[in-house]
């Protein structure tokens, strides 16, 4: 994939490589980041490496870096996972590290560049993803994107001992083209 750039939006991405590791690491390892993660451990150089050989490479996951084309700068990462071939399907996911760059559009353009990637790239037909039901704001970046509410998972993910809905969201293929018609 070469790198995609929004026109209409303020963001850009690029397919991640090993030497963007640290970054990863940095942002994902933020507590303002982590706290929206399912899974919380710490994460590590060794375990970023290892998740990029063992998932990216083998194009389980499709994960690319964010920029800002304001700035320029880097600014968090986006990612299809467990890639489904012959359902044609895949989750998603997304993280801005950059405190200052949240709220900004960044995501819900990241997003679509990714979503062009699932949809005309590699043919899939769904992609969904899961947020904790109180990440609002993450939710309102989702519905920009085109994702769609498709459920409530009540106690669907215990941390510490407490349990926290998750919210399930997806976007279709024919919804992709509808949102392209319309733009």
């Amino acid at each position: 994939m070469q790198n995609k750039t929004s026109k209409k939006h303020s963001a850009s991405i690029r397919p991640i490589t090993e030497t963007d590791t640290d970054k990863i690491v940095k942002w994902r390892n933020a507590p303002s980041v982590m706290e929206h993660f399912i899974y919380r451990t710490p994460l590590t150089a060794e375990g970023h490496l290892n998740w990029y050989r063992s998932r990216v490479q083998t194009g389980e996951v499709a994960q690319f870096m964010i920029t800002d084309n304001e700035t320029g700068e880097e600014v968090g990462s986006v990612y299809l996972r467990d890639i489904d071939p012959v359902n044609k399907k895949c989750e998603y996911g997304i993280f801005i590290g950059e405190d200052s760059c949240r709220g900004k559009g960044i995501g819900s353009a990241a997003a679509k560049l990714a979503l062009e990637y699932a949809f005309e790239e590699l043919g899939l037909n769904r992609v969904f993803l899961r947020v904790f039901a109180d990440n609002t704001r993450a939710i309102k970046s989702y519905e920009n994107a085109g994702f769609k509410y498709e459920g409530t998972f009540r106690e669907d993910v215990i941390i510490d001992g407490t349990g926290y809905d998750m919210v399930f969201m997806g976007i279709l293929r024919a919804d992709w083209d509808n949102m392209k018609k319309g733009e």
